[in-house]
């Protein structure tokens, strides 16, 4: 009975503790995102050390905009295409979507943190996407200020 009462109090712990995320941080989701890890629910994690492109979000106060892939350069640059997809962020039910559409098909992700430096997104497989907040890198040394 002692050990019943003990994993309900943690249990509820972790939901208490669950983070809510509120409009005014849709604006934190702005930025360069490099992918760190993927959880997935049957099978063993997929850790990802070195990343050849970004996720670059463009969200506006409409909650509104864009993602797309970019990929960094060595002076900090950054080499991208005319590719993206069209992003709105959703509040439903004390839950925040994703909705992404292309021309070619529409697709939903669950957003479960979102912080300064970190950002986790659920498919509808059961995938957890584990990213953190980067920027440009410049390995060149000349000094210049990247955008």
């Amino acid at each position: 009975m002692k050990n019943t009462f003990c994993i309900l109090f943690i249990a509820l712990f972790f939901v208490a503790c669950q983070q809510k995320i509120k409009p005014a941080d849709v604006e934190k989701l702005n930025g360069y995102w490099e992918i760190e890890k993927v959880t997935f629910e049957k099978e063993k994690d997929k850790d990802y050390n070195i990343n050849e492109s970004y996720d670059y979000f463009k969200i506006d106060k409409n909650n509104k905009g864009i993602r797309k892939k970019v990929m960094p350069q060595l002076d900090g640059t950054f080499l991208v295409n005319d590719a993206y997809e069209n992003v709105t962020i959703r509040f439903k039910d004390d839950k925040v979507y994703i909705d992404y559409s292309t021309p070619f098909t529409k697709w939903s992700e669950e957003l479960i943190t979102l912080t300064d430096g970190e950002l986790v997104l659920l498919n509808t497989e059961k995938k957890e996407y584990h990213y953190k907040k980067t920027g440009p890198i410049n390995l060149v040394g000349d000094g210049k200020k990247v955008k």
